[in-house]
């Protein structure tokens, strides 16, 4: 066309015009002058325009009407060669392009007036074309109507127009579609405002298409509607149409126009009705061609993708996408429903008749018989209707059979099964074509992006912005397409899954299965690229579906969102598709019955080997499509564990899964073909939890969440029944976090946060599986190599030691049992690397409580003992103090008494390693307790830690002593017994680290704490007695009693306290409280003093006497104390090394030099204040008295178990007085002398219980004195040495001594009485029978040994202090005297025959000293008292009332006589001498005395063989020289002394002669019987008398005889010469001795008057 707008070509144009115009005018001229006029006027015209115009072209276009209007009128007349001509002459002008639209409608017009007239057909076709193909100017109504007009020729009866009218349609049709074409080429760089189609009612107006684009679109709808046998829209005038004819229109169209559909709207409704080809009631053949045009688009990923863009995804236009996949859906259910035959009439017939009744299908489809063998084809089956599956085309192309017969007039015969294959095909390659377009493009996407950021992370400056720039335009870009993407998928998933569905339900052919599941799965996986869940989750539930058996509940599958795909059916404009759930009449080869997971299993469930083949698609899916899955990852693992249930498989270690037998109901049975196949599952199943660790974090935690919601389920399910429960979530979530290990962080929370729940499962098996997963991934993570490592990353570490901490919260044994073991574990592998892990690890431990059971403590237990023996040392020592409550808790568990004493081991153990390490121990605590000061005070708290604020060391040190505190009050006996001693050793070896200060904590928290709980545990204990303990051990009796046990522990208590305050006074001293201390524990010991238990009470004496021994500091010199359990080395300074804060040398003993070193080093010694001594002493004194008063005062009732004081007790009270004295015995007063004594005459008072006498008293034959009484005596004898050293003030207290001694001795006659009590007094079994005393009673000691030794002591006292003024003056002698003369009195009757030997000889030597005293202190009247006394007690003795017992041998009797004498001779020597100083009435009753003992005095009961001894006559004799001798003594001074002895002289003769006489008189009656042996004895005494007398009063002065005596004496001669007739011959010997003296009064009588003189 180049050419026409050539000059020449124009000029030639204008020629050709104008011949023809004249050409037109001739022919004219006779028949149609009109015309002929308008030619000529048309030459006029056209000159006209080639003179004025230089643009002739243009000009001539611009008046084309009036141009052509001559030739139009030259049509009209109908003549065909005028018409010829015109024709001629408008194509000509058309092809120069010089015809204007309105020209063309004109034209036009008159065409269609021609063709009515069937005139020129062909040159009308012709002319059409050429209009139509030269220029653009004919649109709308016009084009339309040309179209018809060929349209129209084309179903004349004249053949070759016939044909050339189809050509020309074609070509029509083609030309209209390539100025769309050609249109859309010239506004490409135009930017258009609005978009193509805008949101119109009207589906025909589209006023926003451009001309052409209009046109085509108007074109294509209304063949569209042809072929559906619709009205057009457009093409009005139509009368006939082909449907062949109009699809071959269409399809040339689609073929040669594709890229013309992604903008305009025709194929909208193309699309549509070839949709409506597949509905049943359309023929056969045309389902089948519809079938396959529609495989031909959906081998076409990009065109479908068009379709979607350009309909899909407007507003107001048809799904059109969506409604073909849909259609497929329908068409492929609708084949199933009514089974097409190869007859096109049936098929005919049962496409009319909807509810005609499915034929049924051939007796044994799919068997051919070839050769006699039988083969199975592959098909579909479903209810019954058997559907062969043919192979038609290789995959991803479309071959079209049957679109190519279309030009055959009949329609050809379709093989059964036919349009079921091509459908078939079509699904499949939709689904790949889809899949692989939008993931290549995700694909590209992503790498841009990767090599964006590649980019990005290096960028020059420059580069930048663009960089940002292009970031922003992919972004963009993104967005459209993943709307496009996500459009396509949303469209055609559901009809795709219905398809899909039903037709893996239908499948009975491996390999079309195979791609089925394919095909479900790629579309699963993309669904999940997309982040489209309900699709994906549909899609997947399908395949699971497919994997279980028929109906298998399983709820997972049908309540979650993709459930509600199951039975909601999808409209798809008006026809229904069904999701077709599996039908349970499967023709599949069963190849396992298993049970089914189930709270009640019902029967077995069996699995096909589709079935297997699902599961291994969902095996697959989640291998590789793992980070898709999301939340869908739920319903994969519920169907892979019912799965694995029903198959048998059972976890082993690590999580793997393998083949196991079912533990009840009836067993799994599997095919061989199965049995081969299970290692692989559980092979790929294990890979399956491997590969998660290349999925991402999200997608894992998706993971896990779906494990542990199943997890959850199978937890339900084993509630309440101990059945096997489903393990396979628990094994799965150990296999997971095991190959995540690299970044365990992220999931470890959600893994181990269920897995404690699983460990709380009431179910064994479960739980046990649960501690199993725990712990192995615990183990797992300690042991994996973190990058960084755990020692750098202890945020870590602490979370993975969590769980195991957590684990402690669960009650089952079992649980903690797997959870000990691990720790024991952790500790063998990683002990020395746990650091910060240390308080979670003790944790553990120290969380088992009592009531757990023995093994679980024993376990714990074993874990501790290996923390002491092996990681001390790597520890923080932060951790230490832990490891102190731990080993403190274990002390107090009461399953196992071994488990409690080893753990106090090991607290011993522990100390030491304090003290072996103290240093480091303190500079690394010290260093802690910085850091933490410093964050407490940034936060404004208070740093807040046990014992502050002692330093971090010596804390440590007090929480050890604390725990050892608690054990010391631990219900068990063997616990308080070796926790004490490892408390006080321990203080004892390791209290020198501790800083002075903290002493004061250890005494006030630790040590009194624990004595308060003590005493109030043993006073508050059972006094029940406990049979046996536990097992077969006896008890002993002394221990068989809370309240014994309890005791013993008291006793061991005070005694540390004690021993601590005896050896480390030095330190405690100088505390600043120490005398509130001091009071404390006085007060503690007086408690236990007085505790009404024999052993507590005297150990606490034991605790007082040792702290008395304390000597004050400077004066201090003791050994060093070590406790038992320690080697001391010689005690060694290392140096002072003080560290940064260390104000103390670390000393390994406790010793003198090491204290004087400290002195030196540090502090200067403290001397303490003597006053403050003093006052401590004192508090000691008062407590020693309240002691002594309470526990000696006699109870005021009795019974059974009224307690008495013992004796050990009583002596050791008593003995701590001594030593307690030396220390105030400058202010010990007589008010303290007055307390003291009643404490000790109370003591002494005390009686013994009988069953413990015979260990007590010694044996009765030996007087010794007990030890109490011992004690008694010396408690005293200090005193009085103390008084006798001591100043003047003090001497007044002897009186009190004396009465204190006194008192003991009245003790030898009248025991003492303890209150209302009876008791048997041993003194009183006469004789010193031996008794044995029933076991209740009480038994009063043998006193007299004591009275005696204090008979003595008052002798040897008075001996040295009889000259005291005090002693005068409290009339001591006075007192003696009337003690004594009890025992005198009683002599025989004494209880003791010693004692009365005892008193006379004390009272002789006491006179012997005191007499001169009172004689010297006479005129003071202070002895006038003592005289009477004195008499009394001469005259009790010689005189007694007591009989003398009757075994009493003769020695015996001259013995006691001589002591008799003894008195006598005192009284001669040391009273009458002095009579001048002595009170007459006194020398009187002694004169009255010895007048009576000179008489022979008798017993009657003297057998008559000893009388001669029995007469006291040494004594008799003694008396009477004394009566004589002080009688005529030459010294008496007054007359009435000499009256008084001649008065006793003259009864003496007088009672002389009487005797003498009566005997007389006797023997003279008595004749030749001898008188009685009385008579004869006392005639004998008489005689005896007499001769003394003579002697005597020959010996004494003559001038003190009186002149009467002397005739008195005389006068008894004649009575005497009278008895000499006696028979008795000792009267005889007795008579010569009698008268021999009177041979000195023979001589001759004196002168009176000399006499006179004289």
């Amino acid at each position: 066309m180049s050419g026409t707008n050539s000059p020449e070509a124009v000029k030639k144009l204008l020629e050709n015009m104008q011949s023809d115009l004249r050409a037109l005018s001739l022919e004219c001229k006779k028949k149609f002058p009109p015309v002929k006029e308008a030619a000529e006027s048309g030459i006029i015209k056209v000159k006209t325009i080639a003179a004025r115009n230089t643009e002739i072209l243009a000009a001539l276009k611009e008046n084309s009407s009036e141009v052509v209007q001559p030739f139009l009128m030259g049509c009209g007349t109908k003549e065909p060669k005028i018409t010829q001509l015109c024709l001629a002459a408008i194509q000509r002008l058309m092809s120069h392009e010089v015809v204007s639209e309105t020209a063309a409608g004109n034209i036009i017009n008159m065409l269609w007036q021609l063709m009515e007239n069937s005139l020129e057909e062909l040159k009308l076709l012709q002319t059409v074309l050429v209009l139509l193909t030269t220029n653009t100017v004919v649109h709308d109504e016009a084009l339309s109507k040309a179209i018809v007009l060929c349209f129209r020729l084309h179903f004349t009866k004249d053949n070759i127009t016939n044909n050339t009218a189809a050509a020309t349609v074609r070509q029509v049709v083609t030309v209209v579609f390539e100025r769309m074409v050609a249109e859309d080429e010239r506004h490409r760089d135009i930017i258009e405002q609005p978009a193509l189609v805008q949101a119109n009612s009207n589906r025909r107006s589209v006023s926003t298409l451009k001309p052409c684009a209009k046109d085509a679109y108007m074109l294509f709808q209304d063949l569209c509607q042809l072929v559906n046998a619709d009205a057009p829209y457009w093409l009005v005038g139509m009368t006939e149409m082909t449907r062949t004819f109009g699809l071959e229109l269409l399809e040339s169209v689609l073929n040669d126009f594709p890229q013309v559909f992604l903008q305009v709207t025709e194929c909208e409704i193309f699309l549509s009705l070839l949709v409506k080809f597949l509905d049943a009631d359309k023929p056969q053949w045309l389902r089948a061609v519809a079938v396959e045009s529609i495989h031909r688009l959906c081998v076409q990923p990009q065109l479908l993708r068009s379709f979607c863009q350009s309909y899909d995804m407007k507003q107001h236009s048809t799904k059109v996408f969506r409604d073909i996949v849909n259609a497929l859906g329908s068409f492929i259910q609708s084949l199933f429903l009514v089974p097409p035959t190869g007859n096109p009439a049936t098929a005919n017939q049962a496409g009319n008749n909807n509810a005609g009744g499915t034929v049924s299908a051939p007796a044994n489809p799919g068997m051919l018989g070839i050769g006699g063998g039988v083969t199975l084809l592959p098909a579909f089956e479903y209810r019954g209707t058997w559907i062969p599956i043919l192979t038609i085309t290789v995959q991803g192309s479309a071959k079209a059979t049957y679109l190519e017969m279309l030009d055959k007039v009949e329609p050809p015969t379709i093989p059964e099964g036919y349009a079921m294959s091509v459908a078939f095909h079509c699904l499949l390659d939709l689904v790949r074509g889809i899949t692989s377009m939008i993931e290549g493009e995700l694909g590209e996407i992503e790498t841009e992006c990767q090599s964006t950021s590649e980019a990005a992370s290096s960028p020059t400056q420059s580069s930048e912005q663009q960089e940002l720039q292009s970031t922003s335009d992919q972004v963009d870009k993104e967005i459209v397409n993943r709307a496009v993407w996500e459009e396509m998928v949303n469209a055609c998933w559901c009809g795709l899954l219905a398809a899909l569905s039903l037709l893996l339900d239908a499948s009975t052919d491996e390999a079309a299965t195979e791609n089925i599941l394919k095909a479900e799965l790629t579309m699963a996986a993309l669904c999940g690229r997309l982040g489209l869940v309900t699709s994906r989750d549909a899609f997947i539930t399908a395949i699971c579906k497919g994997s279980l058996p028929p109906h298998y509940a399983l709820t997972v599958l049908n309540t979650t969102t993709a459930a509600t795909l199951s039975n909601k059916s999808y409209s798809i404009q008006g026809q229904s598709v069904m999701m077709i759930s599996p039908s349970s009449e499967s023709h599949q080869q069963v190849v396992a019955v298993g049970q089914p997971l189930a709270v009640q299993p019902q029967g077995t469930v069996m699995l096909t080997s589709k079935n297997i083949q699902c599961m291994r698609t969902l095996l697959n899916l989640a291998h590789c499509h793992g980070a898709v899955l999301g939340t869908s990852w739920q319903l994969v693992l519920a169907t892979l564990q019912h799965l694995v249930w029903i198959l048998g498989l059972k976890p082993s270690s690590g999580g793997a899964l393998k083949p196991g037998r079912a533990v009840e109901g009836p067993s799994t049975v599997l095919t061989t073909a199965v049995m081969t196949d299970l290692p692989v599952i559980s092979n790929i199943l294990s890979r399956l939890f491997e590969s998660s660790q290349y999925l991402d974090d999200v997608s894992l935690h998706h993971l896990i969440n779906a494990l542990c919601s199943l997890s959850l389920e199978a937890m339900d399910m084993a509630y309440g029944n101990n059945k096997e429960p489903s393990l396979f979530a628990v094994a799965k979530l150990l296999e997971t976090g095991l190959v995540n290990m690299h970044r365990i962080e992220i999931l470890w929370r959600p893994l181990t946060g269920h897995l404690l729940e699983v460990c709380q499962h009431p179910n064994s098996r479960m739980r046990e599986w649960g501690a199993e997963a725990l712990t192995s991934l615990i183990k797992a993570g300690l042991t994996f190599n973190h990058d960084p490592p755990l020692s750098q990353n202890q945020r870590l570490q602490l979370l993975l030691l969590n769980p195991l901490k957590e684990m402690s919260s669960i009650n089952h044994p079992d649980i903690r049992l797997k959870q000990l073991e691990c720790v024991l574990q952790i500790l063998q592998s990683q002990g020395d690397s746990l650091g910060p892990g240390w308080p979670l690890v003790l944790g553990v431990m120290g969380a088992i409580r009592n009531d757990q059971g023995e093994s679980l403590i024993r376990t714990a237990f074993q874990c501790l003992q290996l923390v002491v023996t092996d990681f001390l040392p790597t520890m923080p020592c932060t951790c230490l103090q832990i490891v102190v409550d731990v080993a403190g808790s274990f002390g107090l568990h009461n399953q196992e008494l071994n488990i409690s004493l080893t753990s106090i081991g090991l607290l011993w153990n522990i100390s030491d390693y304090f003290f072996q390490r103290g240093e480091t121990i303190e500079k690394e605590l010290n260093k802690e307790e910085a850091v933490q000061q410093k964050q407490a005070e940034e936060k404004g708290m208070v740093l807040n830690r046990p014992f502050h604020p002692a330093l971090p060391f010596d804390c440590l040190w007090l929480c050890l002593y604390a725990k050892l505190g608690e054990l010391c009050v631990d219900p068990r006996p063997a616990v308080r017994k070796s926790a004490g001693q490892t408390l006080f050793s321990t203080i004892g070896a390791h209290g020198t680290l501790l800083q002075h200060s903290t002493w004061h904590t250890v005494i006030w928290k630790v040590l009194f704490h624990l004595l308060d709980r003590v005493r109030e545990s043993s006073t508050t204990a059972d006094k029940e007695k406990i049979e046996s303990g536990g097992g077969n051990i006896l008890i002993h009796h002394s221990r068989d009693t809370a309240e014994k046990q309890w005791a013993e522990t008291w006793v061991l208590t005070l005694a540390g306290v004690a021993r601590i305050f005896n050896t480390r006074r030095y330190l405690l001293q100088p505390l600043g409280d120490f005398s509130r201390a001091w009071d404390v524990l006085l007060d503690h010991i007086q408690s236990a003093a007085l505790s009404k238990n024999n052993e507590v009470s005297l150990a606490a004496l034991k605790s007082f006497q040792e702290i008395l021994q304390i000597v004050s500091p400077a004066r201090d010199s003791d050994k060093p104390e070590t406790p038992p359990a320690v080697n001391v080395p010689v005690p060694v300074l290392i140096g002072s090394i003080s560290g940064p804060g260390l104000g103390r040398p670390f000393v390994r003993t406790d010793s003198i030099g090491e204290r004087l070193g400290r002195y030196s080093s540090s502090e200067p010694p403290i001397v303490t204040d003597e006053l403050e001594d003093l006052n401590l002493w004192w508090a000691a004194w008062n407590t020693w008295y309240t002691i002594g008063s309470e526990s000696t005062k006699p109870p005021i009732t009795f019974d059974k178990l009224t307690f008495i004081p013992s004796q050990p007790f009583l002596t050791a009270l008593i003995q701590i007085f001594p030593a307690l004295y030396q220390h105030i015995k400058t202010g010990f007063n007589m008010d303290d002398l007055q307390k003291l004594g009643v404490i000790l005459h109370s003591a002494v008072s005390v009686p013994i219980s009988s069953d413990a006498s015979p260990f007590i008293l010694p044996s009765y034959t030996e007087a010794v004195l007990t030890s109490l009484q011992e004690a008694v005596l010396t408690a005293l004898d200090v005193l009085q040495k103390a008084i006798c050293v001591g100043p003047e003030n003090m001497q007044i207290m002897y009186p009190a001594i004396f009465d204190q001694l006194l008192a003991f001795v009245e003790f030898s006659c009248k025991p003492p009485q303890y209150g209302q009590l009876e008791t048997k007094h041993i003194a009183n079994a006469k004789y010193n029978q031996i008794q044995l005393f029933a076991p209740a009673e009480w038994v009063a000691l043998n006193y007299v040994p004591f009275a005696e030794r204090s008979l003595e002591v008052v002798v040897d006292l008075y001996q040295k202090t009889a000259c005291h003024k005090a002693v005068v003056n409290e009339k001591v002698l006075q007192n003696i005297i009337k003690t004594l003369r009890v025992p005198l009195s009683l002599k025989y009757s004494c209880p003791s025959e010693s004692t009365w030997k005892l008193a006379v000889s004390s009272l002789l030597r006491v006179l012997s000293i005191g007499l001169p005293v009172a004689r010297q202190h006479a005129s003071s009247g202070k002895f006038d008292s003592m005289w009477p006394e004195l008499a009394n007690t001469f005259e009790d003795f010689l005189f007694t009332k007591s009989i003398p017992p009757d075994n009493l041998s003769i020695q015996e009797f001259q013995r006691n006589e001589s002591i008799d004498v003894e008195v006598v001779q005192l009284i001669s020597t040391e009273i009458l001498p002095y009579a001048n100083f002595i009170p007459k009435e006194f020398v009187g009753q002694i004169m009255t005395m010895l007048n009576k003992g000179s008489i022979h005095s008798q017993s009657s009961s003297f057998t008559e063989a000893e009388i001669d001894i029995r007469l006291r006559e040494e004594f008799s004799k003694m008396c009477f020289e004394t009566l004589l001798q002080f009688s005529f003594s030459n010294k008496v001074t007054t007359p009435q002394e000499g009256y008084i002895s001649r008065m006793a002289l003259s009864v003496l003769l007088k009672r002389s002669q009487d005797v003498l006489h009566r005997y007389i008189e006797d023997e003279r009656l008595s004749g030749k019987c001898p008188l009685p042996r009385q008579q004869v004895t006392e005639i004998i005494f008489v005689l005896k008398a007499v001769s003394t007398l003579i002697d005597s009063l020959k010996k004494t002065q003559p001038e003190n005889v009186d002149g009467n005596t002397w005739a008195q004496v005389i006068a008894l001669y004649p009575t005497l010469v009278e008895c000499i007739t006696c028979s008795s011959s000792e009267v005889c010997s007795a008579l010569k001795e009698a008268l021999v003296p009177f041979k000195d009064f023979m001589q001759p009588p004196a002168s009176k008057v000399q006499n006179g003189e004289s």
